[in-house]
């Protein structure tokens, strides 16, 4: 029987990277950092990564910033840690999350909001980003699924060959109103293992970048979307914290 929540994030944590061999985790950060150059007005070197995963996109970061992270998945932080030692890695969730500093740069990619399925949910993590936001301070967002490019039925394939494991996610999608329902159906075999099969069901909203511009707007930045994201068809909401002593964005 499928399960909600993720299961890629917990049962198969150990081979979420085995699955996105092939995701270009350098060209993104570099990505990422000029955006940050070019929005940010802070001479801050501090980056957070809001639902960090195994820490791919830190690893690359960490040269330039010092760098923290993020995630509600104590698998995928293990990896991480293992991956960034000394770097500062909390178990925290992006709706809840209280970290006592701000950061020069927060970045929240690569599907997160795809895991949330209220609107007043998807507010409280711009909120909360934009209270670790320094002054002058960049955010940068990649949305989930814009309803308007949204194709009935898509299919999406995920596979890895190496000589000890094979690895298949296959995942379809339909729509319910707003909602984005992603059934995924995941296969997995290593050597002197046993062949497991997993199911897993995920909801999330789907906004048009406008809306999502206006809530960040909401929360005390000036927000812009740019349609040339790190993924097809995704963009990019760049928010930037107004520095003290300017008046607040309309």
């Amino acid at each position: 029987m499928p399960r909600s929540g993720s299961v890629m994030f917990h049962e198969l944590a150990p081979y979420y990277d085995t699955y996105l061999d092939d995701k270009d985790y350098r060209g993104e950060s570099r990505r990422l950092e000029s955006i940050a150059r070019r929005y940010g007005r802070t001479v801050g070197r501090s980056w957070l990564d809001v639902g960090c995963g195994t820490g791919r996109h830190l690893e690359y970061l960490r040269q330039s910033y010092s760098v923290a992270g993020i995630d509600l998945s104590p698998e995928m932080l293990r990896l991480a840690r293992r991956r960034l030692p000394g770097a500062t890695l909390e178990l925290a969730d992006a709706r809840t999350f209280r970290l006592g500093r701000t950061f020069a740069v927060i970045s929240c990619v690569f599907g997160l909001l795809g895991h949330i399925d209220r609107e007043r949910d998807v507010r409280r993590v711009f909120e909360r980003i934009s209270a670790h936001l320094t002054p002058g301070g960049v955010v940068i967002v990649e949305p989930w699924v814009d309803p308007a490019h949204y194709r009935p039925g898509f299919i999406h394939l995920m596979a890895h060959d190496d000589p000890t494991t094979k690895a298949v996610r296959l995942s379809y999608s339909t729509r319910r109103g707003r909602r984005l329902v992603v059934r995924s159906h995941y296969l997995l075999v290593s050597r002197g293992r046993p062949l497991r099969h997993l199911e897993e069901v995920n909801v999330g909203l789907m906004f048009p970048p406008d809306h999502l511009v206006r809530m960040m707007v909401d929360v005390g930045l000036r927000a812009r979307f740019l349609s040339r994201g790190l993924n097809p068809g995704r963009g990019l909401l760049v928010g930037t914290k107004p520095p003290e002593g300017s008046l607040r964005p309309r």
